[in-house]
C-alpha cells in the first residue's frame, strides 16, 4: 500500500492537471475576491447589489464571499481532479499494466483516494492562508476569534467538497472516461445550487457544506453535515469495489 501511495502521489505532484486545478482553486478564488473588493470600493452599484453582504469591506464580507466562490469552485475542481485520478489509467492506456502488479486494483484505488484527500486538505489550508493574507492586505486588521473560526471552515470546505466529488470519480471509473466524470461533476454542482435555492440545502448532501461555511454552522446541524460526509464515503467505497472488479474486457 505504501508503494501505491508513493506512486500515486508522484503522479499527482508531477501532473499538469494537479497543478492547474490547485492554482485555479486557490489563486482563482483570491483574484475573484480581489476583483469584487475593487469593484465595490469603486462604487459599482450593479456589483454591490449582486454581492450584497459579501461585498462588505470587513472580514465577515470577505469570508462570506470566499465561501460562496469556494462552494462552487472547489466542488467542480475536485470533481475534475478526482475524475482524472480514476480515469487517467484508461485514457493513457496504462490500466492493463496495473493487472500485473502485486498490489490489487482495489488497493490502488484506495491509494488514489487517499492522495486525493491529501490534495484537498493541502489546497484547503493554502486557500485559507491566501484569503487571510488578502484580508490583511486590504486593511481589515488582525483576525479575531470569530474570523479564525470562519477561516477554519473555509479550510475545511475544500476537503468536504472533495468528499462530495466522489460520485464524479465513481462515474469516471464506470465510464472509463474523464469526460464522463467531468459531466457528473457539473451535475453535482447543479444539484447543489438548485438545492440551496429551494431552501432544502441543509438536507441535500451536496449543498450542506457550503451553507455550513457561509452561515457559520447556524443553518446546518452536525447530523446534516455528517450526512454529506457519509454520502461521499459511500461513493468512495463504491469506487474501491468497482476497481476491485475491473476486467480487461474493453
Amino acid at each position: 500500500m505504501r508503494a501505491a501511495l508513493r506512486v500515486e502521489l508522484q503522479k499527482l505532484v508531477r501532473s499538469l492537471v494537479g497543478m492547474v486545478t490547485s492554482l485555479t482553486v486557490v489563486l482563482g478564488t483570491v483574484f475573484l475576491l480581489a476583483g469584487i473588493t475593487a469593484g465595490v470600493r469603486a462604487g459599482q452599484e450593479e456589483l454591490i447589489a449582486q454581492v450584497g453582504p459579501a461585498g462588505a469591506a470587513t472580514w465577515e464580507g470577505l469570508l462570506l464571499a470566499a465561501a460562496q466562490i469556494t462552494s462552487a469552485g472547489a466542488l467542480l475542481g475536485a470533481g475534475v481532479l478526482g475524475s482524472w485520478l480514476m480515469a487517467r489509467e484508461f485514457s493513457d492506456g496504462t490500466i492493463s499494466a496495473l493487472f500485473g502488479l502485486p498490489v490489487g486494483l482495489g488497493r490502488i484505488a484506495g491509494a488514489k483516494l487517499i492522495v486525493f484527500g491529501l490534495w484537498a486538505t493541502a489546497v484547503g489550508l493554502a486557500l485559507a492562508a491566501a484569503v487571510s493574507a488578502l484580508g490583511l492586505m486590504l486593511g481589515y486588521g488582525a483576525p479575531d476569534e470569530r474570523v479564525w473560526a470562519a477561516l477554519g471552515r473555509q479550510a475545511a470546505l475544500v476537503p468536504l467538497s472533495a468528499v462530495l466529488a466522489a460520485p464524479a470519480a465513481w462515474v469516471a471509473t464506470l465510464g472509463r472516461s474523464l469526460l464522463a466524470g467531468v459531466g457528473a461533476a457539473v451535475g453535482l454542482l447543479v444539484v447543489a445550487q438548485v438545492g440551496a435555492l429551494t431552501g432544502a440545502g441543509p438536507w441535500i448532501p451536496f449543498a450542506a457544506p457550503a451553507l455550513w461555511a457561509m452561515t457559520g454552522g447556524a443553518e446546518v446541524s452536525a447530523a446534516q453535515l455528517s450526512l454529506s460526509v457519509m454520502t461521499g464515503l459511500v461513493f468512495a467505497a463504491l469506487i474501491v469495489a468497482a476497481w476491485s472488479r475491473l476486467q480487461l474486457d474493453r
